[in-house]
């Protein structure tokens, strides 16, 4: 292997391989981390330290927003540093060393987030949303560089391949490291499953990345410059950007393809960076059907990835024969080019966001399904937690509304305990579970009808649900169920009614099928996308000028994230 890639020169196999490592090692933190467990795990930790809402300076916001606000800070963060970034990587020949050391901030980070459990309740989960947005300014930072260096890996007509194949590296490596671990969230028992997860993603994306760092070598840079300071470069970029500036007539249409490239990929990057903690705070999916999705994405975005490039560049697409003796036939096509395989991506992009609007929780329709359950039994009365009920726990701020109302409200009845882990302040939460986490029925007072009544209606401004069998039930109006009365909850309400409550299909369950849909695009699309901006670069070399326009694909995912919290 030459110790340097020339531009538009065939790819190096070799090189082409640790290129797509990269993807296959930081693919641990966008599955496992970004959008499977982590969600769930902080969604857990911020109702548990908080209840629904927390305020912020004098600003009340609820935890996903929290999350969304921390994506954004770390996305800006990059896009502010990175024309600096670009001029030094672009003048000196350091590519390959920025993504190392963007890559131990990452992956460090991420395997720092194990470490919430050694922290008091209350400040978990202010620990895990820092160092997810250091992990994230590691791989958003990483990822300038290796972006940068797609066009250093072949020849133009080579580039939907490689980032097709780069791709679908990334979904597989992803998936057999999320189905690990959803092996161990469903087989294994103790606190310290959670965590686990969280340090080997780390492990995961850093020794995958050391065969990256072993295979690509340092492109290759022409009248190199001498080292600058981060000041220096800094200012260079600010002359850098204006000369840009002076020159969009000429690079016209790449600018025009760098616009829509901001709309496009920071729109699908909003999507599967808040996708997961969405799903777990606001529609109620447990952690094991979030990671079954995005496990199912995975393994059905690789071969699509590919495929992808056969729609581009013609070549071999598997298809299903309905009517033939073979259920499955190979059809050759020819290809359409990249522009038109990218348009298609993109229509089935807007169908399927629209479509994401008629997620709709089941309404409850028998008593078991509630998370608070009364009835009588020959004469005696018994309640029993929902099972999913620790899921949510009451939040664990004393004085705070839900310790109130659990106390006024629940604690005579037996349906709250205190908790006895906490010593140092009076703090209280479901009660009805034996020493091993299993649901029981526990005997309490009888109820007369004026008491049933209080019981319940005390649930109605709440996030939880009960039921007093044959006689009264309240779903409280922050609960996933209750799909309130805005502008467009017309819409979600419509399909429950027309489509998943007849055909009896759980969230978590349209959560899959529509993820299942989006896995078909994800790494066609992304792929295609990276793959037309190293063509324009090939075509052009003028890389220099063009340090501002790249530095600016970070700022509307930073956007996206601030305007959906708004």
């Amino acid at each position: 292997m030459s110790e340097t890639i020339e531009l538009d020169q065939k790819s190096d196999p070799q090189a082409v391989k640790g290129y797509a490592f990269y993807d296959w090692a930081k693919s641990a933190f966008e599955t496992s981390v970004t959008v499977a467990v982590l969600p769930a795990w902080y969604a857990y930790l911020f109702l548990k330290a908080n209840g629904l809402t927390t305020t912020i300076g004098s600003i009340e916001m609820q935890g996903d927003a929290v999350w969304s606000f921390a994506v954004a800070f770390g996305t800006l963060f990059i896009a502010i540093i990175s024309p600096s970034l670009g001029v030094i990587a672009d003048r000196r020949r350091i590519k390959m060393w920025w993504l190392r050391i963007l890559t131990y901030v990452g992956a460090g980070s991420t395997f720092l987030l194990a470490f919430a459990p050694l922290l008091p309740v209350d400040t978990q989960w202010i620990w895990l949303m820092v160092f997810f947005m250091l992990a994230n300014v590691g791989l958003n930072g990483a990822g300038v560089f290796y972006n940068a260096l797609l066009p250093h890996m072949g020849t133009d007509d080579e580039m939907d391949r490689i980032s097709n194949l780069a791709f679908a590296y990334g979904y597989l490596g992803g998936g057999l490291l999320l189905l690990l671990h959803l092996i161990m969230v469903l087989s294994l028992t103790g606190d310290w499953v959670i965590p686990f997860v969280m340090a080997s993603s780390g492990i995961w994306w850093y020794g995958f990345a050391l065969v990256t760092f072993k295979l690509v070598p340092e492109p290759p840079i022409e009248n190199e410059m001498p080292s600058l300071g981060f000041v220096s470069s800094a200012k260079l970029a600010i002359s850098e950007i204006r000369k840009t500036l002076s020159e969009v007539q000429k690079f016209r249409t790449l600018f025009i393809y760098m616009l829509a490239y901001f709309f496009f990929i920071d729109g699908i990057n909003s999507v599967t960076a808040l996708g997961g903690v969405f799903g777990s705070t606001v529609l109620g999916i447990t952690t094991v059907d979030l990671i079954v999705t995005i496990l199912a994405i995975q393994f059905v975005a690789w071969p699509s990835a590919l495929m992808f490039t056969s729609l581009s560049n013609g070549g071999k697409i598997p298809m299903v024969n309905l009517w033939g003796p073979n259920r499955f036939k190979i059809m050759i096509i020819n290809g359409i080019g990249t522009k038109r395989a990218l348009n298609v991506s993109l229509v089935g992009w807007v169908i399927l966001c629209f479509a994401a609007l008629s997620f709709a929780p089941l309404e409850y329709t028998d008593h078991t399904d509630y998370q608070v359950q009364i009835e009588e039994v020959d004469g005696e009365w018994f309640y029993t937690p929902h099972a999913n009920i620790l899921d949510t726990p009451i939040a664990l701020v004393e004085g705070g509304d839900e310790q109130i109302w659990a106390e006024s409200s629940l604690l005579s009845w037996g349906i709250v305990q205190q908790n006895e882990d906490i010593s140092d302040a009076i703090i209280y939460e479901w009660a009805g579970f034996d020493d091993d986490g299993n649901a029981i029925a526990v005997s309490i007072a009888s109820l007369t009808p004026g008491e049933i009544a209080s019981l319940t209606e005390s649930f109605e401004d709440t996030r939880f649900s009960i039921s007093v069998r044959d006689t009264s039930t309240m779903v409280g109006i922050d609960h996933p169920t209750n799909l309130g009365d805005g502008v467009i909850d017309f819409i979600p309400e419509t399909v429950r009614d027309k489509v998943w409550g007849p055909l009896q299909l759980s969230v978590g369950i349209q959560f899959l099928i529509l993820g299942c849909a989006m896995g078909t695009l994800l790494g066609g699309s992304q792929g295609l996308a990276r793959s037309m901006f190293g063509k324009w670069f090939l075509k052009l070399e003028v890389q220099n000028s063009l340090d501002f326009l790249v530095s600016l694909v970070k700022l509307p995912r930073s956007l996206d994230h601030y305007c959906m919290d708004s």
